[in-house]
């Protein structure tokens, strides 16, 4: 019956060292990172073609953000797109006792900007007549 006891409490209080261990998808999951598939250089060059509709640029690449249309009737679709990419890793070492414990933690955060900006103009027919971007990563 001791030995039990012993193994319970033991189980107890390590269930908090076993908490703290979760996968990164484990996190994601958490926070609701769940996502499409991002705009991306390589998807306008392998999508986007000269002649398309707009239905089909809608298709792949989603809703623009902005729509403008000139004095002519010529439309001009852009796509932007602002992301931050935050990596953190962490170190944590912990001792628990009854009555006494001891801690130490370290880590480091690195933090990426990256920007995507479309601009797709079409002719008087509704069809894709040229389309451009920039990227950019800081």
């Amino acid at each position: 019956m001791k030995t039990l006891v012993r193994v319970l409490v033991a189980a107890v209080l390590m269930l908090p060292l076993w908490e703290g261990c979760k996968s990164a998808a484990d996190h994601r999951s958490d926070v609701g990172a769940s996502r499409r598939e991002d705009l991306t250089v390589g998807k306008v060059q392998r999508e986007i073609r000269r002649g398309m509709s707009g239905a089909e640029v809608a298709e792949a690449l989603g809703s623009p953000n902005i729509v403008t249309k000139d004095a002519d009737g010529r439309e001009t679709w852009v796509y932007d797109r602002i992301a931050t990419e935050v990596t953190y890793s962490d170190s944590q070492n912990a001792l628990f006792l009854i009555l006494a414990g001891t801690a130490s933690q370290s880590g480091a955060v690195l933090r990426t900007q990256k920007t995507l900006t479309v601009v797709i103009k079409f002719d008087d027919r509704g069809r894709v007549d040229s389309f451009t971007y920039h990227a950019s990563k800081f």
